[in-house]
Order: C-alpha cells, then sequence, then structure tokens
C-alpha cells in the first residue's frame, strides 16, 4: 500500500521558559539560558542544586485556569506537564473532535519515568502513617501511560492510545509511532509526544549518584556546554512537549495550517551498556541513516541536525563522530549545521525529543538555527563540525532532523521537511 503523507497542524510546550512555544522558540534564539537554582526541593545535602526547572508554571496554570483546580491535584507533575502541552497544540490545530470521528483520533504520549513525585510523597506517608493511608489516587497519579490517558479523556480522542517509555527517547519514538500510525491508515491526527518531572528529591539524587549531571553549582546558566572541553555532565530539565500530526489530505480538507511535514523515522538499539553510548556511534549513526533513507532523500539534502548533545564527554563524541559518518564533517559537507539546544532548555528527558522537534519545525519555519551555548573551547574529540557557537543564524533549511537516544541504548532519528503541496 502507498504511504500516506503525515504534516504538523499544531504545537504545544511548557519548559523552563514558561508554558507556550512562543516564549520557548523567542529564548532559543536569543541565546538565553532556562537552567537556574533548584526551588522545589530542599537543597540541603544535594550535591547539584540548579537544573532548568518550570519554576512559573504552578502559577499560569492558576492564572490562565488552564486545569481545574481539583483535577490538577490528582495529577502527578508529569501528567500536568503534559496535559497543559497538550492542550496548546490542539487548540493550535484547530481540529474539532465533534465534527471527527473519534476512532480516527489518537494519542502517543509517554514519559521515561512516569510519576516521580507521587512515588515519593506517598512512600513518606506510607512509612509514617501506615500502609492503609495512602492516596486512592496512587496508582493512577504514578504510572507512566496517565498523561496520555488524560491527553485522550480531555480531547475525546477514541483511536489509538499508548505511551512508549524509552528514557530519553521517549517523545521522538512516540512521534515517530504516531507517524507511522498515520502513514498506514490507523488513525487521521494524532496528538504525540512526552513530558518528564524529575526535578524531585530522588531524581536529582539518583542521577547525581549515577555521576551524570554537571555539578557546577556556581554558575547554573553556563553548566550545560555540549562539545566544550570543560563539560562535566548534562543538567536536568522538565516540561511537556506535543506535536499534532495529520494525514495531509484531511488536513488540507479543513483549511489547516500547516508547519511542516515528517517524512522520516529511524530506529535502533545499541546493544552496548545500561546508561554509556556505544563509543563508535554506529546505532546512532544507522539511526539517522534510516531516518534519510525512509524520507527518500541524499545525506546532503539535511540542513540542520539538532544533536542529542547532552554535554557528556562519551556522549558528545559518539553522536559527532556518527553525524560526521552519515552528512561528512566540515571539510566536505559545509552545508551542514549541527546545534544542541540543551545548552539553554536543559536535558528534558521524555519530553525532550518533542521540546526539539518543535525546534527543528521552528528552525524550517523561520529560517533561523538556534545556537549551541557555552561552546567556549570547542573539544578536540569531537567531530568538525559547525555547532553554531553562542549564536543563532540565519539560514534556509529544508530538512531538519533531531537525535534522541535513551539510556539503555535506545536511539530515535525523526526527519521533517518544508512543507510543500
Amino acid at each position: 500500500m502507498e504511504k500516506r503523507r503525515v504534516v504538523v497542524t499544531g504545537m504545544g510546550i511548557v519548559s523552563s521558559y514558561g508554558c507556550g512555544v512562543d516564549k520557548f522558540w523567542n529564548s532559543l534564539k536569543e541565546g538565553k539560558s532556562g537552567v537556574r537554582n533548584l526551588t522545589r526541593i530542599p537543597l540541603e545535602g544535594h550535591l547539584v542544586t540548579f537544573g532548568a526547572e518550570a519554576t512559573t508554571f504552578d502559577d499560569e496554570v492558576a492564572q490562565n485556569n488552564l486545569i481545574d483546580a481539583k483535577e490538577f491535584k490528582r495529577m502527578d507533575r508529569f501528567t500536568q506537564f503534559g496535559v497543559v502541552a497538550a492542550d496548546e497544540a490542539v487548540k493550535d490545530s484547530g481540529f474539532d473532535i465533534e465534527k471527527e470521528d473519534p476512532y480516527r483520533v489518537g494519542v502517543v504520549f509517554g514519559s521515561g519515568a512516569g510519576g516521580f513525585h507521587t512515588f515519593e510523597t506517598q512512600h513518606q506517608n506510607m512509612i509514617q502513617r501506615g500502609p492503609t493511608k495512602c492516596s486512592p489516587f496512587t496508582v493512577p497519579m504514578l504510572i507512566n501511560n496517565m498523561a496520555a490517558g488524560r491527553i485522550s479523556m480531555r480531547h475525546g480522542a477514541k483511536g489509538v492510545n499508548k505511551c512508549v517509555t524509552t528514557a530519553c527517547a521517549t517523545s521522538a519514538h512516540c512521534i515517530g509511532d504516531a507517524f507511522r500510525s498515520i502513514q498506514f491508515d490507523d488513525a487521521d491526527i494524532v496528538i504525540a509526544g512526552g513530558s518528564e518531572a524529575v526535578l524531585t528529591n530522588l531524581g536529582v539524587g539518583a542521577f547525581t549518584c549515577a555521576r551524570t549531571l554537571s555539578r557546577r553549582n556556581d554558575d547554573p546558566e553556563h553548566a550545560s556546554r555540549p562539545y566544550d572541553i570543560d563539560r562535566d555532565g548534562f543538567v536536568m530539565g522538565e516540561g511537556g512537549a506535543c506535536l499534532i500530526l495529520e494525514e495531509l489530505n484531511h488536513a488540507l480538507a479543513r483549511g489547516a495550517k500547516i508547519y511542516a511535514e515528517i517524512v522520516g523515522y529511524g530506529q535502533t538499539g545499541d546493544a552496548y551498556d545500561m546508561v554509556a553510548p556505544d563509543p563508535s556511534g554506529v546505532g546512532a549513526a544507522k539511526a539517522m541513516e534510516l531516518s534519510v533513507q525512509n524520507a527518500g532523500i541524499k545525506p546532503s539534502d539535511v540542513d540542520y541536525v539538532n544533536a542529542h548533545g547532552t554535554s557528556t564527554h562519551l556522549g558528545d563524541i559518539a553522536e559527532s563522530n556518527a553525524i560526521a559518518k552519515v552528512f561528512g564533517d566540515l571539510s566536505v559537507n559545509k552545508n551542514l549545521k549541527v546545534s544542541s539546544t540543551k545548552s539553554m532548555h536543559g536535558h528534558m528527558v521524555g519530553a525532550t525529543g518533542g521540546a526539539e522537534a518543535i525546534v527543528c519545525i521552528k528552525a524550517i519555519n523561520e529560517s533561523i538555527i538556534p545556537p549551541t551555548i557555552n561552546l567556549v573551547n570547542q573539544d578536540p574529540e569531537v567531530a568538525n563540525l559547525d555547532y553554531v557557537p553562542n549564536k543563532a543564524i540565519k539560514k534556509e533549511v529544508n530538512y531538519a532532523l533531531t537525535n534522541s537516544f535513551g539510556f539503555g541504548g535506545q536511539n530515535a532519528s525523526l526527519l521533517f521537511k518544508k512543507f510543500e503541496k
């Protein structure tokens, strides 16, 4: 059967810059860091005291009545993020569920870790008051698929409804799977993305003990520094990100605005280590190659790669070498631009693939490549690529690819194209 074309007709995000795509994108264009000292957990005893925290989220929800106060209390923070991001995306897309077959409208929305906040608070409640005193909402607040469930209920989507959990590759896999669902005629519209809220006592403590986080407590805004010789780990972020994917003719028939077309999806596994990437970068390279092949284009057609670029020593080297292997380094490919926006918005874990898909789409729409900030002294071990250091640049972008790689060796690459009928 002939694959159907799939376009993006809506976007929504919650990030450390606040609620909304415009706040997020304008901050990235300006090279503005969203990293700051943490405010929601007691910092005593922690070796890492900063992150890309969504500090204004609760106030924005209350002031704008984004979620009913009673319902808000019955959602874990990751679900709250997902619901608000999805609400923005659905509103942006303009689709009306009353005019749709609800069984042709789906949700593919995931989380890497689920309800960390609920797990911590209810465990403490049980220890202090006994096992019969847990909240009756503990399980539905805790489980990873509840953001997908809540989103489907709010918008009446009765089609495909699932949660993908692949750590930092979660929302990229969700978007890719949604893409395939529409391509192969299982749905006409899918609400896709992911959310994460692991800036908790346990989350920060556990990632610190795993020695993955930067400890630049005296200078948070400059802590995330992908490709820089002085990088010392990634900066944890939080939030939610959502795209509305839609079959092309369906979108055209209802007069939807179309931001971009999704044309490629590659997914592989490293089969190497629990947390470390394969240093050869072979799995990452294969995911990118599959995405390009899936789109039916040449590697030289790609203008921009939004890299996973976490600011870890091994990860940056492995991915940069993989990018150079697939697309060529500066000695053979002067067209390609690469940047890591995690230098600004932090690593949003299960939300990061969705957030960076939005970056790619906005880069296509506005012909602007956002920078990799805090890149002062490029590590000689990373590949010789144009990482767009510290300042955004103007450049026409016809094809943009984003990478997401998760603990466990899960790799996902998504490829977006400037829309043409």
